[in-house]
Protein backbone atom coordinates (compact mmCIF):
# COMPACT_ATOMS: atom_id res chain seq x y z
CA UNK A 1 0.00 0.00 0.00
CA UNK A 2 1.35 3.41 -1.17
CA UNK A 3 0.59 6.07 0.98
CA UNK A 4 0.33 9.82 0.07
CA UNK A 5 2.39 11.80 1.91
CA UNK A 6 0.87 14.92 3.07
CA UNK A 7 2.07 18.44 1.65
CA UNK A 8 3.67 20.18 5.44
CA UNK A 9 2.93 24.21 5.24
CA UNK A 10 5.71 26.52 5.43
CA UNK A 11 5.05 27.59 9.36
CA UNK A 12 5.89 31.52 9.71
CA UNK A 13 5.05 34.55 11.13
CA UNK A 14 3.48 37.39 9.54
CA UNK A 15 5.53 40.70 10.17
CA UNK A 16 3.09 43.02 8.39
CA UNK A 17 0.73 43.12 11.42
CA UNK A 18 4.10 43.96 13.88
CA UNK A 19 5.58 46.53 11.93
CA UNK A 20 2.09 48.32 11.56
CA UNK A 21 1.74 48.30 15.41
CA UNK A 22 5.49 50.00 15.59
CA UNK A 23 4.76 52.62 12.99
CA UNK A 24 1.77 53.62 14.35
CA UNK A 25 3.62 53.92 18.16
CA UNK A 26 5.70 55.95 16.02
CA UNK A 27 3.58 58.41 14.80
CA UNK A 28 1.66 58.18 18.21
CA UNK A 29 5.03 59.50 20.32
CA UNK A 30 6.38 62.10 17.49
CA UNK A 31 2.89 63.37 17.59
CA UNK A 32 2.40 63.75 21.14
CA UNK A 33 5.43 64.60 22.01
CA UNK A 34 6.02 68.76 22.24
CA UNK A 35 9.10 70.17 20.83
CA UNK A 36 10.06 73.29 23.45
CA UNK A 37 12.65 75.78 21.98
CA UNK A 38 14.46 76.94 24.46
CA UNK A 39 16.53 80.34 24.28
CA UNK A 40 19.32 80.85 26.95
CA UNK A 41 20.74 84.43 26.99
CA UNK A 42 23.81 84.90 28.99
CA UNK A 43 23.79 87.90 30.39
CA UNK A 44 26.91 89.78 32.75
CA UNK A 45 24.64 92.18 34.51
CA UNK A 46 26.02 95.90 35.43
CA UNK A 47 27.09 96.01 39.46
CA UNK A 48 24.52 97.96 41.98
CA UNK A 49 23.80 98.33 45.57
CA UNK A 50 19.97 98.06 46.71
CA UNK A 51 17.17 95.82 47.67
CA UNK A 52 16.26 93.05 45.42
CA UNK A 53 12.42 93.22 44.86
CA UNK A 54 10.12 90.20 44.22
CA UNK A 55 9.43 88.89 40.91
CA UNK A 56 5.71 89.03 39.79
CA UNK A 57 3.88 86.60 37.33
CA UNK A 58 2.73 89.13 34.97
CA UNK A 59 5.51 90.88 33.97
CA UNK A 60 7.13 92.19 30.61
CA UNK A 61 11.09 91.78 30.33
CA UNK A 62 13.60 92.67 27.91
CA UNK A 63 16.75 91.13 27.68
CA UNK A 64 19.58 92.70 25.74
CA UNK A 65 22.47 91.03 24.95
CA UNK A 66 26.17 92.19 24.95
CA UNK A 67 25.17 92.44 20.73
CA UNK A 68 22.40 94.70 21.37
CA UNK A 69 19.57 91.71 20.31
CA UNK A 70 16.77 92.13 21.72
CA UNK A 71 14.06 89.62 23.61
CA UNK A 72 11.01 90.18 24.91
CA UNK A 73 9.95 87.37 27.75
CA UNK A 74 12.61 85.01 26.51
CA UNK A 75 11.25 85.35 22.78
CA UNK A 76 14.23 86.85 20.98
CA UNK A 77 13.25 89.20 18.26
CA UNK A 78 13.76 89.31 14.16
CA UNK A 79 15.10 92.45 14.49
CA UNK A 80 16.41 95.47 16.48
CA UNK A 81 14.17 97.83 15.31
CA UNK A 82 11.95 100.40 17.88
CA UNK A 83 9.02 99.15 15.59
CA UNK A 84 9.18 95.34 15.86
CA UNK A 85 10.63 95.83 19.98
CA UNK A 86 6.99 97.92 20.37
CA UNK A 87 4.94 95.39 18.32
CA UNK A 88 6.45 92.67 20.80
CA UNK A 89 5.70 94.59 24.12
CA UNK A 90 2.09 95.47 23.00
CA UNK A 91 1.94 91.34 22.23
CA UNK A 92 3.21 90.47 25.67
CA UNK A 93 1.46 92.77 27.67
CA UNK A 94 -2.11 92.87 25.72
CA UNK A 95 -2.36 96.48 25.76
CA UNK A 96 -2.07 96.38 29.63
CA UNK A 97 0.30 99.13 30.40
CA UNK A 98 0.48 98.96 33.67
CA UNK A 99 2.13 95.79 34.21
CA UNK A 100 5.82 96.23 35.49
CA UNK A 101 8.12 96.18 32.76
CA UNK A 102 11.75 95.00 33.58
CA UNK A 103 15.04 95.92 31.11
CA UNK A 104 17.87 92.99 31.65
CA UNK A 105 20.85 94.74 29.46
CA UNK A 106 24.22 93.07 29.68
CA UNK A 107 26.99 95.49 31.07
CA UNK A 108 28.62 95.65 27.74
CA UNK A 109 25.71 96.34 25.55
CA UNK A 110 25.52 99.57 23.42
CA UNK A 111 23.51 102.33 25.37
CA UNK A 112 21.53 102.64 22.64
CA UNK A 113 19.86 99.75 22.85
CA UNK A 114 19.51 100.62 26.57
CA UNK A 115 17.69 103.53 25.54
CA UNK A 116 15.41 102.23 22.59
CA UNK A 117 14.00 99.71 25.13
CA UNK A 118 13.01 102.71 27.69
CA UNK A 119 12.18 105.05 24.40
CA UNK A 120 9.53 101.77 23.34
CA UNK A 121 8.20 101.55 26.74
CA UNK A 122 7.65 105.10 27.22
CA UNK A 123 5.80 105.58 23.86
CA UNK A 124 3.66 102.09 24.63
CA UNK A 125 2.61 104.20 28.02
CA UNK A 126 4.41 102.14 30.73
CA UNK A 127 4.58 103.80 33.82
CA UNK A 128 6.42 100.99 35.99
CA UNK A 129 10.12 100.09 34.53
CA UNK A 130 13.22 98.72 36.37
CA UNK A 131 16.53 97.89 35.53
CA UNK A 132 17.93 94.16 36.68
CA UNK A 133 21.49 94.78 38.31
CA UNK A 134 23.77 92.49 40.39
CA UNK A 135 25.11 93.24 43.66
CA UNK A 136 28.20 94.34 43.99
CA UNK A 137 30.95 91.31 44.63
CA UNK A 138 33.05 91.85 47.90
CA UNK A 139 37.37 91.91 47.81
CA UNK A 140 38.76 91.48 51.04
Amino acid sequence: MIFRRQRREEVGVNLTPLIDVVFLLLIFFMVSTTFKKESHISLNLPEASGEAIAEKDNQVEIIINAKGEYAVNDQMLVNNNIETLRAAINAVARGDTSLPLIISADAISPHQSVVTAMDAAGQLGFVSLSITTRQPEISE
